[in-house]
Parts: structure tokens; sequence; C-alpha cells
């Protein structure tokens, strides 16, 4: 999420490749924070920076000014090391630099109508591809070797995605996912699934990723919202979860392991197997926890799940149970932790387990 107004604190809010770390930057300077303890690892007063890019815990960032200073131009990349708070590289492009994402063997370049693609280790320009034009910078990035994709919007008139192997350095496929044009991105850790919203952000579909097909859809609500941020939980976890923000100033939780099951069972009725997709997408139960007025409506935000805790039941004959830990930062600088509990009846709660403004937070 990146914020260039001068009416909000925050430029940009990043978490890490498996969420353990996140990164804000506000007119100047930026920060690195944990996590788990919301402890400030790192700062540097040195001008407004719109993106801040983390390697997972590793020194590593890649940075881009907001250029509000000379020195920091929004069409320069920096690759810079904490541990000695100095440049290692600098890549120059022609026009603004809109996203940055990296792995352990690739760097990813996104502007306007280009993205670049090299080799981390060595900054060797990989691949040139030529997208639709996209000003918003969307992108989504599955960080695993194995499933390295890249999707970038197809189109600026409809909401279709172009998803790219980055490793094999080929396209994979290309996904219609709505009419409208799309809003946000999303592609899980693994790489299995992509998540996608429309300017409507009434449906959020997921597809998966292998052969390009929708598995189900997600009603977020019936009226019109945008959504600011789309972010699979840990694949390492189950279940899979999805969460959204948007200018309802609600978070949206999803969960994939219910609708597939419902999807398995309406596919085998009847009415499922007489109803086309668009009309079956209204009959998806929205399989979703959501709590309302998390932040104030309008207020851009970003929420990623930390990890997804199960209890298991208390007899065989029980559900299990989970905890998953919600992280929300907000263009204000504000931090939210959630505990959102669910029962073997599939009934939620959320806890607000801590709250505090990033920007007050210094160095000790």
């Amino acid at each position: 999420m990146a914020n260039q107004s001068s009416s909000c604190p925050i430029y940009c809010v990043s978490f890490n490749q498996d969420n353990s770390g996140f990164a804000i930057s506000s007119k100047d300077s930026f920060k690195i924070f944990d996590s788990t303890t919301g402890r400030l690892c790192y700062g540097r007063a040195a001008g407004a920076y719109v993106i801040v890019e983390m390697l997972y815990r590793s020194d590593l960032l890649a940075i881009v000014g907001a250029g509000e200073q000379p020195s920091l131009s929004p069409r320069r990349l920096c690759l810079f090391k904490t541990t000695t708070g100095s440049p290692l590289r600098e890549l120059n492009f022609l026009t603004s630099i809109l996203a940055v994402r990296m792995n352990k063997k690739r760097l990813v370049v996104v502007l306007v109508e280009k993205t670049f693609v090299y080799d981390l280790n060595t900054l060797t320009m990989l691949d040139t591809i030529d997208t639709a034009p996209n000003p918003k910078g969307l992108c989504a990035f599955s960080p695993c070797l194995e499933a390295c994709f890249l999707a970038v919007p197809a189109s600026a008139t409809r909401g279709s995605v172009l998803v790219y192997n980055v490793m094999d350095l080929q396209s994979h496929s290309e996904i219609d996912a709505h009419r409208s044009p799309l809003a946000a991105i999303a592609l899980s850790s693994n790489g299995m699934y992509i998540a996608t919203a429309s300017e409507q952000g009434t449906l959020i579909r997921v597809h998966l990723v292998s052969d390009a097909t929708k598995s189900y859809s997600f009603r977020r609500g019936t009226y019109p919202s945008t959504i600011y941020s789309l972010s699979f939980g840990p694949s390492t976890h189950l279940p899979d979860i999805l969460i959204a923000t948007s200018s309802s100033g609600s978070i949206h939780a999803f969960f994939l392991q219910s609708a597939i099951k419902q999807r398995s069972k309406r596919s085998t009725s009847f009415l499922g197997s007489v109803l086309p997709d668009t009309v079956t997408d209204a009959l998806d139960p929205a399989h979703h926890h959501v709590l309302q007025n998390a932040v104030s409506a309008g207020i851009k935000s970003h929420a990623v799940v930390r990890k997804i805790d199960k209890v298991e039941g208390t007899s065989p004959f029980d559900s299990s149970s989970f905890r998953a830990t919600i992280l929300v930062i907000t263009v204000h600088g504000y931090f939210q932790e959630y505990t959102l509990s669910i029962d073997n009846k599939n009934e939620s709660a959320w806890t607000l387990e801590r709250e505090f403004n990033l920007l007050s937070i210094t160095t000790s």
C-alpha cells in the first residue's frame, strides 16, 4: 500500500514475504518493525520514500524515493543494507517505479506499462514484460521458488489478470476474473491461489493458478466498496484464509476450506448442475467473518494474517477451532492486532489485543 498524499502521514506500508516484519515510511523517514512484538528494529531519517520492500528478515531493502527531494527520485531503485547503512546498487528507469517485489533469486520492478525481471544476485536483467496501463502499480507475487508467479492487470478496461512465471521467465496464463477493472490482487505465498477484486468491490474471486480456473467466489457485500488490500494467510497452516480491507472500514476474513466443501456439495446437486457460474456466484455463501468499523470509513488500511493456531475439538466428533492473528495498519500510522477466534460451530469473535501509533515509536 502506497500513498503520496500530503494529507496522510504514511507514504507506504509493506509486509515482508512471511508477514514476520513490516516497513512504513513517512515524509522524513522509514522504519522496520517486528510483527510479533511490534518492536522497532531499524529506523532511518533520510527523507520520504514511497517504496520500502523487505527480503524476509535479512538486512537487504529495496527502496524508492517519493521525489520530494532531488536525490530521492521515484525513477531510481536503491538496494540498501541496513547493517551498513549504505546503498549496494542503484537502478534507474525512464518512468516512476510503482511497485517492487523480491524473493531470494528474483527482483521485479513494476512501471506503468512495463515490468522488469532481474536476477537478484547479479542484477542482470532477465526479461521485460509489456503490460496494460497500470497507473496504480497493482501486482501480486508468490515468493516461493517452486511456484514463483507474478500477477499484473492484463487490461485497463476489464478485470483480467496476466500471470507470469518469474523463475521460468514465461507467461503462465491470463485469467478473466471480472467485468470491471481490477482494484486488488493477491497470490498465496505457495503460488496455489490468486484472489482478485474489481472496482465494484462486491465480489472477491479466487482462482486456482495451475489451470486458471475459478475455484469460488466470496460476496463481500451488496453495495460497492473500494477494496484496499487482499492478503492470504500463511500457506503452511490450515485453513487457508483470505483477508480483505475496504473503504467501508470493515475487515473481512474468508475461509477457503469451507467454501471448497460447500462448492463440492453444490456441484453434485441438481440446481448446481443447471445454473451457470454467473448465477451461482449469488448462491455462494459468504463463508466469511466480518469486523465492522475496524477503522473509520474511507481510511486506507492494509491487513495480513500473521499466524493461525489450530485448536483441536474436545471430542472426536467436534470440528477443529481456529485462532487467527490479524494485523492492520492504516495510512495514519495506527497499528492494530486482532485475534479472530472460530469455534466448532463456525461462530466467530474478534478481540483487539493491542493498538498504538507507529509514528510515535523511536529507537531507544
